[in-house]
């Protein structure tokens, strides 16, 4: 159990220091990366920030990469008994909408829930108001949705 809380930790910590190098946490930056108006007309729109476009292109090829081998190694993992990897291919009614909510909170908020708690180790009140928001939503959805 202890290896598996360090594993966590250490996997953890690594993912909000690449979100924080990354300028995942950097609501302005996300914001401007949405901004897919400032392609066609940057004048009326302001500029398009692609570069966060390069960060996702990055996180999809490991993950290829990731989801490509891991089940042809045969290996289980270094601190679980097995992977634990999803089987569900279906689309539904619950999945697509909490897709478009995901999409609309990170549009207006410029957050979406990782860079949000990575952010509060150094964000202002943005950040400690959207983790909040972000608990009594999932507390919500549990409660209401389920």
């Amino acid at each position: 159990m202890f290896k598996k809380i360090v594993f966590a930790l250490l996997s953890g910590a690594l993912f909000a220091v690449g979100l924080v190098v990354s300028g995942m946490t950097q609501p302005a930056k996300v914001i401007g990366f949405l901004n897919v108006g400032g392609i066609f007309a940057p004048e009326r729109f302001g500029a398009w920030d692609a570069s966060l476009a390069f960060v996702m292109g990055g996180a999809l090829l490991v993950t290829l990469v990731a989801f490509a081998i891991t089940p042809r190694k045969g290996n289980k993992p270094w601190a679980a008994p097995r992977f634990e990897l999803p089987t569900r291919q279906d689309i539904d009614r619950k999945l697509v909408l909490g897709a478009a909510l995901f999409g609309v909170g990170w549009g207006l908020a410029g957050y979406c829930p990782g860079p949000a708690l990575a952010s509060l180790l150094y964000g202002g009140m943005d950040a400690v108001a959207f983790v909040a928001a972000l608990a009594v939503g999932m507390w919500a959805a549990k409660r209401f949705a389920a």
